[in-house]
């Protein structure tokens, strides 16, 4: 769908429950509106459909589809349907707000058109989530693209567009559906040819393409035509750039199976060695942030560093090596002239790009990120050295030793820019 800052025309509140705002996209059958409840709450979207063009080409069935798919499923990382309206000529889907856009699009605004593996093993983590919750419930998406894929205030996915799930009912005699849809790029082999699927393994098929999009940057299969594509994909013809790790190599190649009756399932993804990492390290950041994603930024007033504080701060007093704890490669420092608040918002921004979010040091500041946040936590500590000059300090917090290898300090200095009024460097960098 379109994105679109249009403003709605002025009019009564929606059947006296909602006040449309500005257009936020369009497509060939609808239009979707930011919207505010007359009652309170947060802001929503209102999907604006026509009857008459529903009737004329076919699509009521999909609105139907979508509806019921909708009703069936409440998860963190589905899109919310909060409820259904009608007029004589309208149909208003009232659906939570996804501000952050889709996932294509955050991907086309990064130079690199990718994400660091740990941040891809983040987003990975939702998208399978919310597809094992569907499934359980027997609704099979079928469409699983990066169009589909939304981000919400702080970054995480939403699962939308349910017009071609199959349900219960969908599912013939052997157990198997027989419709073929979907977008072709991210659609299995099997739909492609028109035989009957299992709708778990064709949507495992697709979240392995959107893997290897994270991962890669680019398609595993050149979709220009479709019956080559279908030779390539069942050849396994695609190639994984140098940059990505084994154990997500080996991923790829198993929800990029041809063969169904092999391809992993998403149930089966907690079960794989990368994406059982993903987990541990998730269940650790949960700790750090007490269970929640708290949303408001709260200073304290930074301690005073005497002398001794500044000195023992120095490299060459630095024992941690003698314990394998590796401080150095988790930890950098440096001092600014800014305010608190302005380095803060900077280290999210930053964060948004490299894919790590920042918790706060016992508890002082806490601040998830709003943009694909990876799988890294970094903690972050201010001390006032003078009234006008702050060491900050920044440590990396769960994770592995091999993330902490890949870890962009240098990247991450020039994002601060001159906030870093000077970047403390130790003997290895």
């Amino acid at each position: 769908m379109a994105k679109s800052k249009s403003s709605a025309k002025a009019g009564p509140p929606l059947l006296g429950k909602y006040e449309l705002g500005h257009l936020l996209g369009r497509g060939n059958f609808a239009k979707v509106y930011h919207a505010r409840c007359l009652g309170g709450g947060d802001p929503v979207a209102v999907k604006v459909l026509d009857k008459a063009g529903l009737a004329a080409t076919g699509m009521a069935s999909r609105l139907l589809r979508e509806v019921s798919a909708m009703r069936r499923l409440s998860h963190p990382n589905v899109l919310r349907l909060h409820e259904v309206l009608a007029t004589r000529s309208k149909v208003y889907l009232v659906m939570e707000l996804a501000p952050g856009g889709d996932l294509l699009s955050r991907l086309a605004s990064l130079p690199s058109r990718r994400l660091p593996e740990h941040a891809a093993r983040r987003v990975f983590l939702q998208l399978a989530s919310a597809l094992i919750y569907s499934h359980a419930r027997g609704v099979f998406h079928r469409d699983v693209k990066p169009q589909n894929v939304l981000l919400d205030a702080e970054g995480n996915l939403k699962v939308s567009d349910f017009g071609l799930a199959a349900l219960p009912d969908s599912v013939r005699d052997d157990g198997r559906l027989h419709t073929a849809c979907g977008t072709p790029a991210f659609a299995a082999p099997e739909v492609l040819r028109r035989r009957a699927y299992d709708g778990a393994k064709a949507d495992a098929w697709s979240c392995g393409v959107i893997l290897f999009v994270l991962l890669a940057g680019h398609l595993p299969f050149d979709d220009a035509n479709i019956a080559d594509m279908c030779r390539r994909a069942h050849r396994r013809e695609y190639t994984v750039p140098r940059w990505v790790s084994q154990p997500a190599r080996r991923l790829v190649a198993r929800l990029l199976d041809p063969n169904p009756a092999t391809r992993l399932a998403v149930a089966e993804l907690a079960g794989h060695p990368w994406f059982k990492r993903s987990l541990s390290v998730d269940s650790q950041l949960g700790g750090l942030l007490d269970g929640q994603a708290e949303r408001e930024l709260a200073f304290q007033a930074p301690p005073a560093l005497n002398a001794f504080d500044i000195i023992s701060m120095s490299p060459g007093l630095d024992l941690s090596g003698l314990f394998g704890e590796g401080r150095r490669r988790r930890e950098k420092r440096f001092m600014t002239t800014a305010s608190p608040e302005r380095a803060v918002e900077r280290l999210a921004q930053a964060g948004a790009r490299l894919g790590y979010f920042i918790v706060g040091k016992k508890g002082a500041e806490r601040l998830p990120l709003g943009v694909l946040p990876g799988l890294v936590a970094m903690s972050m500590e201010m001390s006032e050295v003078s009234p006008e000059l702050m060491l900050v300090e920044l440590r990396l917090e769960g994770g592995h030793g091999d993330e902490d290898e890949a870890f962009g300090w240098e990247e991450l200095r020039v994002e601060l820019g001159d906030v870093v009024t000077a970047w403390h460097v130790s003997e290895e960098g």
